[in-house]
């Protein structure tokens, strides 16, 4: 936890006992907030160096977008277009990076594996469908998928 967090949750503790002398009602109120502190400071830590890298097909299916959307950087990305034989890697990217790579031809429909390092080495693996069909990011898809993917 950093010194700045360390503060604030010291703020909120005392805070909240001041709070105990004069109603209780508030200072277990105050008490709520110091929890969800708690709460939010451990899952910013959590994610903190967290690279999520996905791939998509341009609206002329003729490239397919590298984009890093998570909080950490991306090392040795590896992208495998399936069943198209097409492979090809990305040094890095910094969060809200883009790289495109350029296609010989339109692309109808393929899946795009992506593998990836955090800083750390930690390997991840991904897979998304591209079609010329549906190109482009779907907005209502969540950024961290705690149930997966339909």
């Amino acid at each position: 936890m950093e010194k700045n967090q360390k503060i604030v949750l010291a703020a909120a503790a005392l805070v909240t006992l001041g709070l105990l002398f004069i109603e209780p009602i508030f200072a277990l109120i105050a008490l709520v907030f110091v929890i969800a502190l708690l709460m939010i400071f451990h899952i910013m830590g959590d994610t903190a160096n967290y690279p999520l890298v996905i791939a998509e097909l341009s609206e002329n299916a003729r490239e397919i977008t590298v984009i890093n959307t998570g909080t950490a950087r991306a090392q040795k990305i590896h992208v495998a277009l399936v069943p198209l034989d097409i492979e090809f890697e990305v040094a890095s990217l910094d969060p809200d990076e883009k790289s495109r790579f350029s296609l010989a031809s339109m692309v109808s429909e393929a899946k795009a594996v992506v593998t990836y390092e955090n800083t750390e080495g930690q390997e991840f693996r991904r897979s998304y469908p591209v079609t010329a069909l549906g190109a482009g990011r779907d907005p209502t898809e969540p950024l961290i998928p705690i149930f997966g993917r339909r």
